[in-house]
Formats: structure tokens, C-alpha cells, sequence
């Protein structure tokens, strides 16, 4: 459920820009050069080379493919990192003594995001190296060009659309697998603002997610022009949006708020 937002008539577009890709070998290397504060494209660019590239992972413990094999850790901020290195010729510098893993950009991410523990490239470096926290590990796994670029702003919603809400709500009461709706104002670090709708509900199976899509295909038809939307699973532990609403976003549809109960169950479809 947490899909591409459309925008205007319900038309899909992309919210997020860099592209995955075999990346050539020291490809990441040279986008780490052109990270710098404020940098948000060239960061993003970093996120796309480590998509298709690869890293070499400090072992803390055991050798590459053994099944005692622990990667090294460090903590910054209060935040865990996973430090790795982006060449042999890194590697060297770095002066590490014990073993190591060479392993694709993509399946690290995969191995780390779940654990909330990010991926800091060359520590060693003069310069400290570059820090990717969990959650940009988390778009690596899932797809870049499908999640939104961090940092976000989220915020409650200003705009003034009760129409929408009232539909949205309309059809949801005839969702029997919604249990409530929030929503939040996101500002990605690129691309266009928009509205997420967080959907809350009863069963994740693949026929309720189809009845979520289909509410929100009928909802998106009152959605005013040039507005984009995003429809959120509360369900999903890692979402950043999600985790938002969760604790700052009060619900603007609760189905047992208004003494209705649960509207799903077995046999129930």
C-alpha cells in the first residue's frame, strides 16, 4: 500500500530521483567526492551508485561467508552504522587487519535497514567518511525511484480540501477493512511537496490490499488539480511517514471511534 502518490485525476508519477543500475567499478568513490552539506542531488546520486555497486564490509568476527561472520559497528549520534569500505584500494588505507566482505550495495541494505542500523562509508578518511542511516538503506532495498528523498519534512496538512476528506472517509466507511485514516504534509529533500494518507487496516491479505487501492482510486477523483497523494501502510514499522503519523497524527477516520467495531473477520469479504 505504500505505492507512488498521483497527482490531479489520479495520474502515477515519481517521487523520488535516482535510478538504480549497475554501477561501473569506482563509480561510488566518485560520487562520495561530491557529497558535501546541502548537497541533497549529489547525496542522491550516492544512494543510486551504491544501488548498483558494492562495498567491502568490516568483519568484527569470523570470515566472509561463515556463519559466525560479524560485521563491525560503530555508533554515531546515538545512531548504529555498519562501517564498510569502497575499494581494495580503501580497504589498504583504512589499515584494517582483520577479515572482510565484499558485498553489493543492495544486499547490505537489505541486511541492515530491518535492524535500524545504517552503512557508513570510509570511516578512515580524513574527512570522517559519509554516514547512510537506515532509513535511505531502507529505499536502496526497496527501490529508490519508489520512496520519497530524506531528509522529510512532515507536518500536519494546511490545505483546506473537506470535500476530499468527506470522500475519502465515504469510501472508506464502505471498506470494511479500514480500520482508520491519518495524513501528514511531506516535503521531500527532492521533488514536490504532497499529501500522505495513512491507512490503517483489519488484514494485510492480498484482497484487502486490492480494496485499499480500489478506495483510493475512487477517492482520487476529488482530489483538486495539482495536488500529488501518497497512500501510507500503518502496518509498515520502517515507513518514516508512518512512524509520524503514528505518533503525532490523530485519526480523521476511525471506524470504532464512531461505535462501529471491527468491520472485518473471517468470512467477511
Amino acid at each position: 500500500m505504500n505505492g507512488t502518490p498521483n497527482q490531479g485525476k489520479g495520474r502515477s508519477h515519481v517521487i523520488a530521483g535516482a535510478q538504480g543500475g549497475a554501477a561501473p567499478a569506482g563509480h561510488v568513490e566518485q560520487m562520495l567526492l561530491q557529497v558535501a552539506p546541502g548537497r541533497f542531488d549529489a547525496y542522491e546520486k550516492l544512494l543510486g551508485s551504491l544501488a548498483g555497486g558494492q562495498v567491502w564490509m568490516l568483519l568484527w568476527h569470523g570470515s566472509s561467508g561463515a556463519p559466525d561472520a560479524q560485521y563491525g559497528s560503530m555508533e554515531i549520534g546515538g545512531h548504529g552504522y555498519a562501517p564498510c569500505c569502497t575499494s581494495p584500494r580503501e580497504l589498504a588505507l583504512s589499515g584494517w587487519s582483520r577479515e572482510h566482505e565484499v558485498v553489493s550495495g543492495r544486499d547490505i541494505a537489505l541486511t541492515l535497514y530491518p535492524d535500524r542500523c545504517g552503512l557508513w562509508l570510509n570511516p578512515h578518511a580524513a574527512d570522517g567518511g559519509v554516514g547512510v542511516p537506515w532509513p535511505d538503506l531502507r529505499r536502496i532495498a526497496v527501490g529508490l525511484d519508489l520512496l520519497p528523498a530524506g531528509p522529510l519534512q512532515i507536518s500536519e496538512p494546511t490545505l483546506q480540501i473537506p470535500q476530499f476528506y468527506a470522500l475519502l472517509a465515504q469510501v472508506a466507511h464502505r471498506t470494511p477493512v479500514v480500520r482508520a485514516l491519518r495524513r501528514a504534509w511531506v516535503q521531500p529533500a527532492l521533488g514536490e511537496p504532497y499529501l500522505a494518507v495513512g491507512v490503517e487496516v483489519y488484514d494485510s491479505s492480498p484482497q484487502a490490499v486490492e480494496s485499499v487501492r480500489l478506495m483510493m482510486q475512487q477517492a482520487l477523483t476529488g482530489v483538486p488539480d495539482g495536488l500529488a497523494v501518497s497512500t501510507v501502510a500503518m502496518a509498515d514499522a520502517y515507513d518514516p511517514v508512518g512512524m509520524w503519523m503514528r505518533a503525532n497524527g490523530q485519526p480523521f477516520f476511525d471506524r470504532e471511534a464512531y461505535g462501529g467495531g471491527a468491520a472485518w473477520g473471517p468470512g467477511r469479504y
